[in-house]
């Protein structure tokens, strides 16, 4: 057996095991025989997802099909597929997995107790579009504007763009403003038709003419941990290292860690260099 064969055989009893747990009555569907309420028969699938019975017949027997992204989806929906079973059912046949949702308040209050532990390093969490849904004390003290946004303009790269007191805060906000673009576009450049995103960014394009310029660069960059530099109100600056972390039960997020830049006058191993 080829290990495609092999995939298909794994996807086809995985199928199988969630129609099987599938409450029907959760489907307003009647008790199946002996007052059974537990498992949908192949057809009952079949209907509720769209497709005809023999292919979804043979997507269970592990037979060679190729699956659209519309079908799978329509199996993830009916079958109540949670985030990491539609990773499971999407990869096989070539999909990314739909986007993860943000999740649900106690996943937010879970993310809020993570960054208040991490302080007194300045912390926040990054939902998919760039919208800062949580952050620390040491954050909003770096960068009090936080504290006076709200809804779409709470969002760290129309701040970079648009506010006063971004530009203020960042001593580099040529270098920084190019880099966080190239980073925004290379992560959300799959997502063609987030409305939300296309929201943003048609904002931005009117609103500011340095993100114009640099949108129509086409600048793609990766995330890479460095150093980053703040102005503070008093004319003093303060240097942290910019790291990015994504959580493994919440990877709708990503948290923005800034700590402490090592002293340049000693080495990596904390020896004085010479």
């Amino acid at each position: 057996m080829t290990e495609a064969e092999a995939w298909r055989k794994e996807v086809g009893g995985f199928l199988a095991a969630r129609r099987r747990r599938a409450v029907r009555s959760d489907y307003g569907l009647p008790q199946a025989g002996r007052g059974k309420d537990v498992g949908l028969r192949r057809e009952e699938v079949a209907f509720l997802s769209a497709i005809s019975v023999t292919w979804y017949t043979w997507l269970e027997q592990g037979r060679k099909v190729n699956p659209s992204r519309e079908v799978l989806t329509s199996l993830a929906t009916v079958l109540r597929l949670d985030p990491a079973e539609e990773r499971y059912l999407f990869t096989p046949f070539g999909y990314a997995a739909p986007a993860p949702s943000l999740g649900t308040a106690e996943t937010t209050a879970h993310v809020q107790r993570l960054l208040d532990a991490i302080d007194p390093n300045p912390a926040l969490a990054l939902e998919g579009n760039w919208d800062i849904v949580a952050w620390n004390d040491a954050y909003s003290a770096l960068f009090p504007r936080v504290l006076e946004v709200s809804g779409p303009d709470r969002n760290l790269l129309r701040l970079v763009f648009t506010d006063p007191a971004v530009r203020a805060l960042l001593p580099d906000w040529d270098q920084t403003s190019a880099q966080f673009l190239a980073e925004f576009r290379a992560e959300t450049g799959s997502r063609i038709e987030d409305a939300r995103k296309a929201s943003l960014v048609a904002g931005l394009l009117q609103s500011s003419p340095e993100f114009r310029a640099q949108w129509e660069a086409h600048g793609i960059r990766g995330f890479t941990p460095r150093t980053r530099s703040f102005n503070h109100l008093d004319g003093s600056t303060v240097t942290y290292e910019h790291h990015q972390l994504t959580l493994a039960d919440a990877p709708a997020l990503k948290l923005i860690v800034y700590t402490p830049a090592p002293d340049p006058a000693t080495d990596d191993d904390g020896a004085a260099s010479r």
